[in-house]
C-alpha cells in the first residue's frame, strides 16, 4: 500500500496522519487523509481542489506533476511526502 506522510511543520497547525492507502492516484490518497482529518484539506488544497502554491508533493522522490487534477499515479509501494513551504524573513 502507498504511504502518505506530511512534514512536521504542518503538524504544528493540524493533526497529520501517516496513512497507508490502496489509492492508485494522488488525489484519492489525499482524500483518504482528509477523511481522517477534514481540517487538513484546507492546508493542502485551495477552494478549487488544487494544491496550494506553498505545498509540494513528492511521490517516490519525484515532484508531483498534476497540481490541479492530482492524477499522478501511486503504486503499491509508493512513498508520498507532502511538504508545506516555510516562509519568513
Amino acid at each position: 500500500m502507498a504511504r502518505i506522510e506530511f512534514t512536521p511543520q504542518l503538524h504544528r497547525f493540524v493533526e497529520t496522519p501517516v496513512l497507508d492507502t490502496a489509492a492508485t492516484q494522488l488525489g484519492d490518497g489525499l482524500a483518504a487523509a482528509f477523511a481522517i482529518n477534514p481540517r487538513l484539506r484546507g492546508y493542502i488544497l485551495d477552494d478549487q481542489g488544487h494544491l496550494r502554491p506553498n505545498v509540494v508533493v513528492f511521490i517516490d522522490g519525484r515532484r508531483a506533476r498534476d497540481l490541479r487534477g492530482l492524477t499522478d499515479p501511486l503504486g503499491p509501494d509508493s512513498r508520498v511526502h507532502v511538504l508545506q513551504a516555510l516562509s519568513g524573513g
